[in-house]
């Protein structure tokens, strides 16, 4: 698995096989940045860790998720993801996301979310 977009597409298989956790040990760097839309930016991997462990663990009814495009570039991946579920604080959630990811090393070094309010 050297290429981009091979690492991406087990990347999406993973969260679909609902392993989104073990996607990310595997494959986000230890100085991982994550940024929702324009909002402050989690810096580390141990701090988002606990992010998406806490998003997930808040899911109550999961109906589907699909990765509508994936786009390669040079050490950039592009996701756009079809979302569909139902959060304890948040209530039913039915959007799409698209997720841009900066490889460095083989690894995910940032990744910033676009989505509608």
């Amino acid at each position: 698995m050297n290429t981009l977009i091979e690492k991406i597409s087990t990347v999406n298989d993973m969260i679909l096989q609902g392993k989104a956790l073990e996607a990310f040990e595997e494959f986000y760097h230890e100085d991982v940045v994550m940024q929702e839309n324009d909002n402050p930016e989690f810096i580390g991997k141990e701090v988002n860790r606990k992010r998406e462990e806490e998003f997930f663990a808040s899911i109550t009814e999961f109906r589907g998720a699909k990765p509508l495009k994936v786009t390669v570039g040079e050490n950039t991946t592009m996701v756009e993801w079809y979302f569909d579920y139902t959060h304890k604080d948040w209530g039913v959630k039915t959007y799409t996301q698209v997720a841009v990811q900066e490889w460095k090393n083989g690894k995910i070094i940032k990744e910033k979310f676009y989505y509608g309010s």
